[in-house]
């Protein structure tokens, strides 16, 4: 059980400086040597875990893309709750999480599936799709019920996440909005771009 948790928390540790390697030098340039003396180990250690440096990467934007639809994936069904609420979920999940523990790592989402096989991409693409289609399914719901105006859901969709991925560029813990006052900033932006009344 304690070598199961050490090996877990190697793993960790291993993502962890990999992503911020990979945002401060450059996937390209940074090496399993890099990563490996970040760590502390030799670079034979990483080889237990990841096959090579893409499956590092793959594993890096397959979790941040899990932790962004996991817990928004029921909204997609729920006929019940209000479209601003459901809104307001989504944008406070993805805000937190991009701003979160990990934000200092600011691995830039497109930037790394550039990097990655077909096959590979293909993976977080469709979990990008599936977060997109919760999102634009709670925006269509909320035009049926004439909460929010007739739009492109989709659009809606796509300009509301790039805010919320843009924030990670600018956003500081020390800096003048704090991460609630964020997402309040852009869940009202958003309901305004949607024609909603708070």
């Amino acid at each position: 059980m304690l070598q199961r948790k050490k090996s877990k928390d190697q793993k960790q540790l291993i993502i962890a400086k990999s992503s911020s390697l990979f945002w401060e030098k450059g996937y390209a340039e940074t090496s399993m040597r890099d990563i490996a003396q970040e760590c502390g180990f030799r670079p034979a250690n990483i080889y237990n875990f990841f096959s090579n440096k893409e499956a590092i990467l793959f594993e890096i934007l397959y979790g941040e893309m899990e932790e962004i639809l996991s817990p928004i994936k029921r909204l997609e069904e729920d006929e019940d709750i209000d479209p601003r609420e459901a809104l307001y979920l989504v944008i406070e999940n993805h805000v937190r999480m991009t701003l979160g523990e990990r934000r200092s790592s600011k691995l830039l989402f497109d930037s790394g599936l550039k990097n990655l096989s077909a096959a590979n991409r293909k993976k977080i693409i469709k979990l990008r799709d599936n977060y997109d289609a919760v999102s634009v399914k709670i925006i269509n719901r909320g035009i049926e019920k004439g909460v929010f105006t007739a739009m492109d859901e989709k659009l809606a969709v796509f300009s509301i996440a790039s805010m919320i991925a843009r924030s990670r560029i600018w956003y500081s813990p020390a800096g003048k909005y704090s991460v609630d006052e964020i997402v309040k900033f852009i869940y009202e932006f958003s309901l305004r771009g949607l024609g909603a009344d708070k």
